[in-house]
């Protein structure tokens, strides 16, 4: 994720602003340009006067002569900070008209719940749109769309409970993820050493983006085979023996999870997910201006940090040079804070070649377009 800065005052601004805390400008992700904006009211367009009417400007050079409206979410839910061309006849922005079904808005808590799971649903979409990757919606593309569902648990205790998961386009999650002590409380349960809102949405697209890139196309298919292993073994019984057992004894030497032994989709997904979250916190290193110079010669060192985001040209060896000394200060930093490691995974050979094969499907996918 990118840095960004309030085009009135230049205060250090974020991705989730929504007023600038200096100037106190109403603030913007305007998806065109790319970044978070200030706005300027025409008319009636305020978000103070309690009404989404009217239109706004931004002083940003390459807005001139362009008018934006607000996300329907934002000017009346509070949940957005997208704004969009006044003259689009949907009332919602790109991001929220991925999200099909939301929360009882009625019952406590769940509105918060839902602003979290937005708010890592429009992270998850900034990268994914940056990386050239498609990201049509189930209206634009019903066959091949993507569409999210966030859905909570049913009164009746005897009903099913919502599973997050995947299915054809649609990725579905179970409200309580966005409650922390229970998302904690089920990492424990589950061993796991990773689990947060963003991890899994990266996690579900990966399997949306295995229909999508993988399937349909034989040569990937079939160099997909030669890493991941067989897609063609079922799937519910691979999880149960997953549940049974437990994975292999030597899982790190070829999987980035013990998760990822399941079965080859969810090798690739989990896969999926870490190379999201190497694109996503590189970015966000470069951008920040962040050099690695330790002072003895025998320590990781990382004095170019790649924007792989930015930059679809990126080497994949330039990215991994940089990835492990960044994840050796971000989890030695996290220790001096007495919280758990950021980023608490060690990258095999065999797990490094899975992620270079990912690289390559999304390099390949970006220079197609």
């Amino acid at each position: 994720m990118k840095a960004f800065h309030c085009d009135h005052c230049d205060q250090l601004i974020f991705f989730e602003n929504t007023q600038c805390v200096h100037c106190k400008r109403t603030l913007a992700y305007i998806s065109d340009l790319g970044g978070v904006a200030s706005l300027d009211a025409v008319g009636d367009g305020t978000m103070n006067g309690g009404t989404n009417g009217g239109t706004w400007t931004s002083p940003v050079p390459a807005a001139k002569g362009k008018t934006y409206k607000l996300c329907d979410n934002y000017a009346t839910q509070q949940v957005c900070n997208w704004a969009i061309d006044a003259n689009d006849p949907n009332a919602l922005c790109q991001a929220c008209r991925l999200t099909r079904t939301i929360p009882d808005l009625t019952v406590e808590g769940n509105k918060m719940a839902w602003y979290k799971l937005e708010v890592a649903k429009r992270r998850l979409l900034y990268t994914l749109r940056h990386l050239g990757l498609p990201t049509a919606n189930k209206t634009e593309d019903p066959q091949n769309g993507l569409t999210f569902e966030f859905l909570a648990d049913p009164t009746d205790p005897n009903a099913p409970r919502v599973l997050t998961g995947h299915a054809e386009g649609v990725i579905t999650l179970n409200l309580d993820e966005a409650d922390d002590a229970v998302r904690e409380k089920r990492r424990n349960e589950m061993h796991e050493p990773y689990r947060t809102l963003l991890g899994h949405m990266r996690h579900e697209v990966g399997h949306y983006y295995w229909d999508v890139l993988i399937k349909p196309n034989p040569a990937r298919l079939d160099a997909f085979r030669k890493l991941f292993g067989n897609d063609e073994e079922n799937y519910a019984d691979a999880l149960q023996k997953h549940y049974q057992n437990g994975p292999p004894a030597n899982w790190q030497d070829s999987f980035v999870s013990e998760y990822a032994t399941t079965h080859a989709w969810e090798d690739w997904a989990e896969t999926w997910a870490h190379y999201l979250h190497i694109v996503d916190t590189l970015e966000t290193a470069s951008d920040c201006g962040i050099q690695i110079r330790p002072s003895r010669q025998d320590e990781p060192a990382a004095k170019d940090m790649p924007d792989p985001v930015k930059d679809e040209n990126v080497p994949f060896k330039k990215m991994m040079k940089a990835w492990g000394p960044l994840t050796y200060v971000l989890n030695s930093l996290n220790r001096g804070l007495g919280v758990p490691d950021a980023y608490p995974f060690v990258l095999s050979s065999p797990a490094i070649d899975k992620l270079k094969f990912v690289h390559d499907v999304v390099t390949e996918q970006a220079t197609a377009k």
